[in-house]
C-alpha cells in the first residue's frame, strides 16, 4: 500500500483547492484534506494534525498549508515520507509584513470578508487572462466557508511562524518545490531559494498559474506531484548526482 496523501490548503482555502487533484490521484493513493485554521500557532496547528494523521503519509501544503506542513516536518521527520511546498515561504514573517496583515484583520472583524480577501490575495496575484475571474470566485467561495474567525486565526498563524530554513536543510525525502510563474504573493526567485535549501529539491514553476496553480492550472499541477510520487524514495547524494 502506498502511503496516504495529505494535502493542507493555503490561506483561506478548503479542499476545493485540491479538487482536480484530489479526483485524479486518488485512483492510485489514499488521500486526505486536512483544515489548518485551527490554532494561531502554527504549533498549535500541527500539533491538532499530528494526532488526526496516518502514522506515515505524503504531505503536499499551499501557502499557509506549506508552513503547516514545514512545522509537521519540524518536529516530526520520520512520519513525512515525501513533502510538496506550494507557494510558499520557509522565512520567519518580518514585523513589517506581521503588521500589514492588520488591516485585513480589522476587515474580517468588521464583516468585510470580500474586501479582506482582495487585500489578501489581489487578483494581480493570479494569472491573467479568462480564467481569473472564475478562480476568483472559487477562493471567495472557499474564504466564506473557512469563515472570518478561520482566516483571522490563519493570519495570526503567518504572523508569528518561525523560520524553518535549517529544518529545509535537514530535509532527506524526496521534495517538489512548486509556484506559478505569475504568483506575485511568493514569487519563483523566493522558490529558487528555498529549493537551494533542500538536498534532492525539484523545482516546478507553472506556466499560466499565479498564487493558485492547483485551480489555475490543475493538469499541470498534478503532473507535477505525480512525477513527485513517482520519484524513488532512494536518493543520491549531491556529491554523487
Amino acid at each position: 500500500m502506498r502511503d496516504p496523501l495529505v494535502f493542507l490548503p493555503g490561506l483561506m482555502c478548503d479542499a476545493e483547492l485540491f479538487a482536480g487533484q484530489i479526483a485524479a490521484l486518488s485512483h492510485d493513493y489514499p488521500v486526505c484534506v486536512v483544515p489548518v485554521s485551527h490554532g494561531e500557532r502554527l504549533e498549535e496547528v500541527a500539533s491538532a494534525l499530528m494526532h488526526v494523521l496516518p502514522p506515515r503519509f505524503a504531505l503536499v501544503g499551499h501557502s499557509m498549508g506549506g508552513m503547516a506542513a514545514m512545522e509537521i516536518l519540524r518536529r516530526a521527520p520520520e512520519r513525512v515520507s515525501r513533502i510538496a511546498l506550494m507557494d510558499t515561504s520557509p522565512l520567519a514573517e518580518t514585523p513589517q509584513a506581521s503588521a500589514d496583515y492588520e488591516p485585513a484583520i480589522i476587515k474580517l472583524k468588521s464583516g468585510r470578508l470580500q474586501e479582506a480577501v482582495e487585500a489578501l490575495v489581489p487578483s494581480a496575484s493570479l494569472a491573467a487572462g479568462a480564467g481569473r475571474p472564475t478562480v476568483r470566485a472559487q477562493l471567495l467561495e472557499m474564504a466564506e466557508r473557512v469563515g472570518e474567525g478561520g482566516i483571522i486565526r490563519q493570519l495570526r498563524s503567518m504572523q508569528r511562524r518561525r523560520d524553518y530554513q535549517p529544518t529545509l536543510r535537514r530535509c532527506k525525502v524526496p521534495t517538489l518545490v512548486m509556484c506559478g510563474a505569475e504568483d506575485l504573493l511568493m514569487p519563483p526567485k523566493r522558490h529558487e531559494f528555498m529549493a537551494g535549501l533542500i538536498p534532492y529539491a525539484r523545482l516546478e514553476v507553472i506556466a499560466g498559474a499565479g498564487h493558485l496553480p492547483p485551480l489555475e492550472q490543475p493538469e499541470a499541477t498534478t503532473g507535477a506531484l505525480r512525477a513527485w510520487l513517482e520519484q524513488p524514495y532512494v536518493l543520491q547524494t549531491r556529491a554523487d548526482a
